[in-house]
């Protein structure tokens, strides 16, 4: 019998969860689209700009190892 009172406990546990997971999405506030463009152009500006930093610095670590090799 406590069992059975266990089992309908997480239920109401698992519809309580729910419910205020619904409650709780409904006060999010999304991005406009032009706030939307603007955020994904600053995350691929960013992504670039790191792209490029890493392609230095592969380059100068590349020569500076193949400089230290000939030595």
């Amino acid at each position: 019998m406590a069992n059975e009172t266990k089992v309908k406990k997480n239920r109401v546990n698992f519809r309580q969860f729910f419910k205020e997971v619904s409650g709780e999405v409904k006060k999010l506030s999304w991005p406009t689209k032009k706030e939307l463009v603007s955020y994904t152009l600053t995350v691929l500006g960013f992504i670039v700009l790191m792209a490029v930093i890493i392609y230095v610095l592969d380059l100068v670590f590349g020569e500076g190892l193949g400089l230290l090799a000939n030595l």
